[in-house]
């Protein structure tokens, strides 16, 4: 979002919106046609952009863990929080998108090929696999007055099939159009993320919502699941209802560490991939040990297992400023007022001291 203080333009960055949902269902419905393989081969910048966001993710997780009370239940996507910074990356300029473009982890992709490739990342989870929903939306709201510069409202439009819309921010409708949008792309999941009245000196905002929904490939049976124990890090206990499936393989490891067991949706193209924590390694150790290189070695590990699994049934909403956690990445100069170069959204930027006053995640997950 940007403001106006006192005579300078401040922007304000609404980053987020997320559901993920599963659920369990009858045991014997019809079978799912498997995902053998990807449409097409991903060209080298499309394979960029994914190892980079999984890089991204991993710093973005362990900054958020660092700065939340030990035993605080979280629920954060890496990849909302990249789309609608993507979005903000496209009108930055100079140091500004260096240091932005670095932080993302998408160091030496060009301009250029970081925008295509955020397009073809849209267009393959949404389409990649039928018998689950995806869906992602991206959104620019700006103050009418506030004329965003052409070329980027061109570029956000192509390569995040961004709704670009301007609004009487004075207008009590104006949030209830935003939120309205935020509802219909969450399905009603996430109720509002802009609270009216919209401050005067807010200039704009770019939200992405990501909505996914998916039944498990093999399905829990809804007649198994009964009460059980969940142990926290702390070592008390919650009883909880947990869903139980057997005779069933699914890809498993352990080590002294941790075991994981992954849980594909539909025709397997999207998956949960659960990392139970050892009581001696705990669970803030394993999450400061997640990188690129450990994730990679954890699912070269998985194997077929036969398996008795209990999963607890759970939703979480998690709500979560993101600017400490940007400014430890390294985007300090986007959040600076008097540094921060945001030129391609407006030409008039650097006068104005556009810069980014807040970014915020609000995310929702059912299980």
């Amino acid at each position: 979002m940007r403001h106006l203080t006192l005579g300078r333009y401040v922007s304000n960055l609404i980053a987020a919106v997320v559901l993920l949902a599963a659920c369990d269902s009858p045991a014997d419905p019809q079978p799912v046609p498997q995902i053998e393989s990807l449409p097409r081969a991903l060209t080298d910048a499309e394979v960029g952009l994914i190892g980079a966001g999984e890089a991204f993710a991993f710093d973005f997780l362990e900054e958020i863990v660092r700065g939340e009370d030990s035993g605080a239940n979280i629920f954060v996507s890496p990849l909302s929080a990249s789309m609608a910074l993507g979005m903000t990356l496209a009108g930055a300029e100079a140091g500004t998108f260096d240091a932005m473009r670095a932080a993302l982890r998408l160091d030496g992709l060009p301009r250029e090929e970081i925008g295509n490739s955020y397009r073809s990342l849209i267009d393959l989870l949404s389409g990649l696999d039928t018998t689950v929903r995806v869906e992602i939306g991206n959104s620019v709201w700006h103050r009418a007055g506030f004329t965003l510069e052409p070329d980027y409202v061109a570029e956000v439009e192509r390569d995040f099939l961004a709704r670009v819309e301007g609004l009487d921010f004075s207008d009590p409708a104006a949030a209830d159009l935003i939120n309205g949008w935020v509802r219909e792309s969450t399905d009603g999941l996430i109720d509002a993320i802009v609270n009216p009245p919209i401050d005067p000196l807010t200039m704009a905002f770019l939200i992405n919502a990501i909505y996914f929904e998916g039944q498990w490939t093999t399905r829990f049976d809804p007649a198994l699941t009964r009460p059980g124990d969940f142990r926290r890090s702390d070592g008390s206990t919650a009883a909880v209802p947990f869903m139980w499936m057997s005779d069933h393989e699914f890809p498993f490891s352990a080590t002294p560490d941790y075991q994981a067991i992954e849980l594909p949706y539909g025709g397997q193209a999207f998956a949960m991939t659960v990392l139970l924590p050892s009581e001696d390694a705990g669970i803030d150790a394993l999450v400061e040990s997640l990188d690129t290189e450990t994730w990679a070695g954890i699912i070269a590990g998985l194997r077929d297992t036969e398996l008795l699994v209990g999963i607890p049934k759970f939703s979480l909403e998690y709500e979560k400023s993101l600017n400490e956690v940007l400014e430890a990445l390294g985007m300090e100069v986007a959040f600076d007022e008097t540094a921060a170069d945001f030129s391609r959204m407006h030409r008039d930027a650097l006068d104005m001291g556009l810069h980014i006053s807040r970014v915020k995640q609000k995310a929702f997950v059912e299980v």
